[in-house]
């Protein structure tokens, strides 16, 4: 069995969580997906947080929707098998979340 679709009300509880620990921009729901822009000094630190956050993607077996244009790294998670956001989204936004405040 694969991992469950949430809740509205389950996806807004976990987002809050989520958020309580974010000093910068924001988590947020666009197009059915968590979503976040990073911002870093520059692109070697852009592409530093990529590297560090796509081995636990992959640990995790679960990978981003993402784009770096120099400094900035957009993200967006969703869980394609679920049909929608999945605590494996969450889990992966917390491991960037990590990665990203030790840059």
């Amino acid at each position: 069995m694969g991992a469950q679709r949430l809740s509205e009300q389950e996806i807004q509880t976990r987002l809050g969580a989520l958020n309580e620990g974010t000093a910068d921009a924001p988590w947020a729901i666009r197009d059915g997906k968590l979503a976040k822009e990073f911002v870093f000094a520059d692109f070697v630190a852009a592409f530093g947080f990529m590297t560090q956050a796509a081995i636990h993607a992959q640990v995790m077996d679960h990978h981003p929707e993402w784009c770096n244009v120099y400094r900035k790294v957009d993200v967006r998670l969703t869980t394609h098998s679920a049909g929608g956001i999945t605590a494996l989204d969450f889990g992966l936004a917390e491991r960037m979340e990590g990665v990203a405040g030790r840059r």
